[in-house]
């Protein structure tokens, strides 16, 4: 069994935001919801993904492809209309309807001890993690294929980290 540093964090404004300050646009976003970035620490050459993992059977607003979603969401939240409004598409919608929370781990399985992960992506960030540690990837990404995605990524990460 492979196991991953990770760092978790639930999902919130104050995320979304610092997202979007610190990291910018997603480099790709995906059907199921995932949105993804990818960076390299400017000290020590740590390269990091970092994940925006969608709710249990996430569905794309009406209205909206899949590469809408981030910049509607962050301008409706830039635009001080809280998490509970957001004009998605021909819906509205809360942020906790579309996205759990925040995975960051090494990009391209580089070997990166727990702690100097976590650090690296808080300074990041801006944020500490609500949880880390190491996680196994296949089980936990195994166990969502076989729900079908109606369990949530986010859910399955901490439950791993917490039974550490």
């Amino acid at each position: 069994m492979a196991l991953t540093p990770a760092a978790v964090w639930t999902i919130s404004t104050e995320l979304v935001l610092a997202l979007d300050e610190r990291l910018g646009t997603p480099v790709d976003s995906y059907v199921n919801g995932t949105q993804t970035w990818l960076t390299d620490s400017e000290s020590g050459g740590i390269h990091l993904e970092w994940r925006l993992h969608p709710v249990a059977s996430y569905r794309t607003p009406a209205g909206c492809t899949h590469y809408d979603v981030w910049d509607a969401v962050v301008g409706g939240l830039a635009s001080g209309l809280g998490t509970e409004h957001l004009a998605l598409g021909s819906e509205h919608r809360e942020l906790a309807s579309l996205w759990d929370g925040l995975e960051c781990f090494p990009a391209y399985g580089d070997e990166v001890e727990p702690p100097i992960l976590v650090g690296t992506a808080r300074d990041m960030l801006g944020i500490a993690p609500s949880a880390s540690g190491l996680v196994d990837h296949q089980r936990i990404g195994d166990a969502w294929e076989r729900a079908e995605g109606t369990v949530s990524l986010v859910a399955l990460l901490l439950d791993d980290l917490r039974a550490g």
